[in-house]
């Protein structure tokens, strides 16, 4: 195959002066070649009366243009850069016919079609140095782009021929101010004092819902906490001076009804479009952004919007998507240590969604590692709303309790998941009901099929109880701490301690000798920093200490703690059980006075307010936990 005769372009001369483009070339670097490019071939060509072209003697072999159309079409290509913004019209090949290509990346050839739209050379150069002159020009341009858009649309609003070559400039311009979000402590001040908040959050109100897209994706970029990291500046301020920046911008769009605005949108976006669920994506994204700088604004999100309501309807989508399980973890977000949110979450039937949602996972698992995250995080939805006592009341309404006893018994995924919902529904004075319908429902099988599991491996020093085995623990002590003295439920609980030979206190006591373990390392490692404090001349403070017990909770003391309370329970309501449970520490040179103290700990650490929360004058968890130390004391 003949290439010259293919494109009927002269075959540039081989040598030592071929000039072949870089991989990243330069805008200057293009410019220069377009230039050269342009010099030689008015220098090296003659076109005779016949129509023929011919090169100097010596300098290469005759070319023949065969008509005057291709005449001009050499003259246009000499006198346009890159033809079609593409950069590979510079390809040379060598002489076995082998391509190097243009050297720019189809990112790269984009990029400089959109500045060249949007201002050619000037628009090129604003990358290269971004300072507040080459800031205010972006803005400039943006401002103009809106402000023609927006007068030729209502000058001619039935006529879009009228305004479709502004709107393609808006979108230009739109997406030229993407760069800013890299210089956060020079771009975002002249953002807000030019008026570009207001410009961006008017967009967002566009009748063209491409516009819209494109605004939300600039709003997005501006607002991720990592907006500058990726450049180094000398001349930046250091990184109080950009979280100042970005604080200021944010707090500029939330005062321009930025939360509202972008849930509207929700709606008008159809996600069977690929570009309207990248919106969507971005909305989803700007929340989150909005949510990790300021945790609080979750309640005026819910409060003031229809956010719960759509992201409710989101999730319960049939088809999977990434933003199905963007929306849920935007939902978990929301619920996070948030009453007034939780308890709308219960006005809007969001339980019952929960329920149906989950119940899809009883029979099969997730397909892949996105739909499983999707699962965690629905659950996660449920277990934070039920620190509710209303929540728990719904959950039980609804036979929670019961979906999740079945799903526990098909031992699919959702297993494990399901018994850390059923550990939050039955917690506190506000589980009760939940523990005796958990009883009835016959989850006791179940739960400690699942305790006792790990029998076959056994658990060693070093590891921490598995996930499933920490809420089963959890569960067993709601029973315990609810359940009526002396109820069918009570008794048939304790009886699953005395059955086998006593087998279950056997594997509490292996779970704490575990426990123990690993509290031993942590207990050394706070030693070992408060002795490097005191030789220091380093002052402990009291949050300090506050910060080493939460560590001692993670490295063992919880699961020994709750370990022990159970212990304590069944050694109180069983002679028997306390006999065997008494041998098996003797055995380790052990007692109830070590428990003792572990329950003092705990009784030291309970939140006053816990009181509150027994409508029914129930006993306190500091009332129970001092009558078990009373009575191992007297053991």
């Amino acid at each position: 195959m003949d290439i010259d005769k293919l494109f009927k372009v002269p075959k540039l001369p081989a040598g030592s002066n071929k000039r072949r483009m870089p991989d990243n070339p330069t805008p200057e670097m293009l410019k220069r070649m377009r230039m050269d490019t342009g010099e030689s071939e008015s220098a090296a060509v003659s076109v005779n009366a016949n129509g023929s072209a011919s090169r100097d003697k010596g300098k290469g072999r005759a070319v023949t243009v065969e008509d005057a159309d291709e005449e001009g079409r050499e003259e246009a290509m000499d006198t346009d850069f890159a033809p079609g913004g593409d950069a590979d019209y510079f390809a040379e090949e060598d002489d076995e016919g082998r391509f190097f290509g243009g050297g720019l990346t189809q990112e790269q050839k984009d990029i400089l079609n959109i500045f060249d739209r949007a201002g050619g050379e000037e628009a090129r150069e604003d990358l290269e140095e971004m300072n507040a002159v080459t800031v205010r020009r972006l803005l400039t341009r943006f401002e103009r782009a809106a402000n023609k858009n927006q007068d030729q649309r209502s000058k001619y609003p039935d006529d879009p021929t009228k305004f479709i070559d502004s709107e393609a400039d808006l979108d230009v311009a739109i997406k030229a101010l993407l760069p800013l979000a890299q210089s956060p402590v020079i771009a975002y001040p002249e953002i807000i004092r030019s008026g570009a908040v207001e410009r961006l959050i008017g967009l967002l109100s566009h009748e063209n819902v491409d516009i819209v897209i494109d605004a939300v994706e600039v709003i997005h970029e501006f607002t991720d906490e990592d907006v500058g990291n990726e450049v180094e500046d000398e001349e930046e301020e250091g990184e109080g001076s950009r979280e100042e920046a970005l604080k200021q911008l944010i707090q500029s769009f939330l005062d321009n009804a930025i939360l509202e605005l972008l849930v509207d949108n929700l709606s008008r976006f159809n996600e069977e479009e690929e570009s309207d669920r990248q919106g969507v994506f971005h909305v989803l994204g700007i929340f989150e952004n909005l949510l990790g700088f300021n945790a609080e604004l979750s309640t005026q999100l819910v409060a003031k919007t229809k956010i719960l309501s759509w992201l409710l309807k989101r999730i319960e989508s049939v088809k999977h998507d990434e933003n199905r399980g963007y929306a849920a973890e935007i939902l978990s977000i929301v619920l996070q240590n948030n009453r007034p949110n939780r308890l709308e979450l219960g006005k809007q039937d969001g339980v019952e969604t929960i329920l149906k949602i989950l119940s899809r996972y009883r029979k099969r698992d997730p397909v892949d590692a996105d739909e499983t995250e999707f699962m965690e995080n629905v659950f996660d939805v449920l277990c934070s709303a039920l620190g509710e006592p209303e929540i728990k009341q719904q959950f039980l309404d609804s036979e929670g309790v019961d979906l999740m006893v079945l799903m526990m018994k098909d031992k699919m995924q959702a297993r494990s998941r399901a018994i850390k919902v059923l550990d939050y529904a039955m917690s506190g004075p506000a589980g009760t009901a939940a523990c005796e319908t958990f009883v009835d429902a016959l989850g006791l099988k179940t739960l400690f099929s699942t305790f006792m599991g790990g029998k076959k491996q056994k658990v060693t020093a070093g590891h921490a109880a598995s996930e499933d085995t920490a809420h089963t623990l959890g569960i067993v002590s709601s029973l315990l701490s609810n359940l009526a003295s002396d109820s069918p439920a009570r008794i048939r609980l304790l009886a699953k301690f005395v059955e086998n030979n006593y087998e279950k206190p056997e594997k509490l006591l292996e779970i704490r000798d575990a426990a123990q373990g690993r509290l031993k390392v942590t207990d050394k490692e706070i030693a070992d920093e408060k002795k490097r404090m005191e030789d220091e001349g380093e002052e402990i403070e009291p949050e300090m200490e506050d910060l080493w017990y939460l560590r001692r909770l993670d490295g063992g003391l919880f699961t020994l703690q709750t370990v022990d309370y159970i212990l304590a329970w069944i050694a109180m309501e069983d002679d028997g059980v306390r006999a065997h449970i008494q041998k098996l520490l003797d055995r380790k040179n052990q007692s109830f006075k070590d428990i003792v103290k572990i329950l003092q700990i705990f009784h030291d650490n309970v939140d006053e307010d816990t009181v509150e929360s027994n409508p029914d004058g129930a006993p306190s968890q500091r009332e129970i936990l001092r009558n078990l130390i009373a009575f191992l004391e007297a053991c």
